[in-house]
């Protein structure tokens, strides 16, 4: 190779492809078989696209498409583009939660990336757990990186009427259950909900993610709302092609880019877009891996003066179509203002404030002003503790019923969702409106996973009563695009022994959420009592089987949900050292 071509010495791809002798022929010559010339080899920055499209994860399915606008952006900037697949989660298909496999496919995306010669990246994912798996990932790689996600799909539309994603879902089958709707209505409903490529419609957790994504800097600005089949999508995939070749020039990782005032921007703008739940846990994991102090408690102090901005289903009227109509995220972070730190920085190497300075709101029927707010500050996710919950547990106050954030009550305790499922259409089931349902076991450790199964379905003789929301808790997770008064994440869970494993029916459960409180009415002497018996019970039948394979060493190193839930020794950044030589 001609001295004047070989690779700069700071590029990390040089380890590679600026060898001379053995190891360097190995490393340049099978690439050849791509049609190129040693243009690709002469120091111009090697840019991976970690691509997780697949038919099994149907949000995902069109990234294709996407990643070879980001080629031809990284080819205009004069780069060298790797496209690679990474492991994809589909939110609707994966059993038993996809959950229990997003710190896999952040281990893929880190170790791929560590072990491949990239000096930058840009990140291909839009159902719920592919974003924060792959940021997680490359957080703990540390190369310039740039997030894309696929999008949302066109709205839904069924006789007329725009629907949800989930939310429509969630309603269509309870009207079902209660008889105002047919099972033929319903099924014909089905195919009128997903009506292009993308993710959900709703502030879903895609949507939420992709939005605080956007927030914290490591997404275009603008990027997070457009259609996955609007043109805009391609062309904010070929800036993002563009970016990333500029950022690996500039040295901006992730590590410069990320500081507190990023995931406090974050928190602020997931309340005021009425974000997922799951927000809290992805975010806290994400801010684990980029070692940045963040906290359970964060997400209800940093949130306490933020309104509710965004009318969108399931806390609002409107879909994702109507967001990107209205100017998308920059209209929302121009709107907050004050509110939010505009001097944190982003990818494009300019601060949110810059990037978002001139941004128009052409929309405020859907992105509310200040002073005419969807709901008042107050409406975010609250964090609580009390007996049954000592290390916290959240409830999405947007979503829950005024009536009911303060309410006590008897619990009805069911050990598995599968058992509640089985009765909760009897007519025996010792239920009324106070009632407080109860599903335990299903948090990272007990499921294992921790599912979306926390939106309980309201018992058949209650729905017939017309009652459609009850105070429900749970260890494990609730879907984005659900909605109800529903107390999710309790921590420590009941499979590791929390309180809540001590939990009876019968016993007087508490929500006060202006309190933050979620205690049960036991005496101390009675749970220590409780937790004595469960132990002996758990000596005879020598505890749950562990399970083997990925499941087994989930279980045995997953964190709970008031840290992010990711596994113990992957919290951190390990940085992008090149590895050992192989030949």
């Amino acid at each position: 190779m001609p001295e004047e071509n070989k690779p700069t010495a700071q590029r990390r791809s040089a380890a590679w492809f600026g060898l001379d002798g053995k190891l360097g022929f190995v490393h340049r010559s099978k690439l050849y078989n791509r049609g190129g010339s040693a243009a690709m080899f002469d120091g111009r920055p090697v840019i991976g696209i970690a691509n997780s499209a697949s038919d099994l994860a149907p949000c995902n399915a069109h990234l294709g498409q996407v990643a070879e606008a980001v080629k031809r952006g990284v080819l205009l900037a004069g780069g060298v583009p790797m496209e690679f697949p990474t492991i994809s989660l589909g939110e609707t298909l994966m059993r038993p939660s996809a959950m229990l496999f997003r710190n896999l496919m952040a281990m893929d995306v880190e170790e791929t990336l560590r072990a491949n010669p990239l000096d930058g990246v840009v990140l291909l994912g839009g159902c719920d757990k592919t974003v924060p798996a792959q940021v997680m990932g490359a957080l703990s790689v540390d190369l310039p990186t740039v997030m894309v996600t696929g999008g949302p799909a066109l709205n839904g539309r069924f006789r007329g009427e725009a629907i949800g994603s989930g939310t429509h879902v969630w309603k269509f089958s309870e009207e079902v259950r209660a008889g105002r709707m047919t099972s033929c209505e319903f099924r014909s409903a089905e195919a009128c909900l997903s009506r292009s490529a993308g993710h959900c419609t709703t502030m879903g957790t895609a949507s939420t993610m992709a939005c605080v994504t956007e927030a914290l800097g490591l997404s275009l600005p603008g990027s997070a709302v457009v259609p996955a089949v609007d043109a805009g999508r391609a062309r904010i995939a070929e800036q993002a092609g563009a970016r990333i070749v500029a950022m690996v020039e500039e040295g901006l990782t992730p590590s410069r880019v990320l500081d507190r005032r990023s995931f406090a921007n974050a928190v602020r703008v997931n309340a005021a877009i009425g974000g997922s739940t799951n927000a809290v846990v992805h975010l806290l994991a994400m801010a684990g891996r980029a070692e940045v102090d963040l906290a359970l408690d964060d997400f209800d102090r940093l949130a306490a003066d933020i309104p509710l901005l965004v009318d969108l289903m399931p806390s609002g009227r409107f879909l994702m179509e109507e967001l990107h109509d209205a100017g998308g995220l920059p209209a929302v972070v121009r709107e907050l203002g004050d509110l939010l730190d505009g001097s944190a920085l982003t990818v494009t190497g300019r601060t949110l404030g810059e990037n978002c300075a001139d941004a128009p709101n052409w929309r405020p029927d859907v992105v509310r002003g200040r002073q005419n707010p969807v709901a008042e500050p107050g409406s975010h996710t609250a964090v609580l503790r009390g007996n049954l919950a000592p290390d916290g547990a959240v409830i999405k106050l947007s979503a829950a019923s005024p009536e009911l954030v303060r309410h006590t009550g008897p619990a009805l305790v069911f050990d598995t969702i599968e058992d509640y499922d089985a009765q909760k259409d009897s007519p025996e089931l010792p239920v009324t409106p106070e009632t407080v349902l109860v599903v335990r076991n299903a948090g990272p450790v007990g499921y294992p996973g921790m599912p979306e199964i926390g939106n309980l379905a309201i018992p058949r003789k209650l729905l017939d009563q017309g009652v459609r929301d009850m105070v429900r808790i749970t260890d494990g997770r609730m879907s984005g695009t659900s909605y109800g008064t529903v107390v999710l994440h309790v921590t420590p869970e009941a499979a590791v022994g929390g309180p809540l494993a001590l939990l009876r029916s019968g016993d007087r459960v508490t929500l006060d959420v202006p309190a933050r409180r979620l205690e049960m009415d036991v005496p101390e002497d009675e749970l220590t009592a409780r937790a004595a018996e469960n132990a002996t019970a758990d000596d005879l039948r020598k505890g749950p089987e562990p399970g083997s394979g990925w499941a087994a060493l989930y279980r045995s190193h997953v964190n709970q949900a008031d840290t992010g839930a990711d596994l113990d020794f992957l919290t951190g950044r390990r940085g992008h050292a090149v590895p050992r030589r192989h030949l």
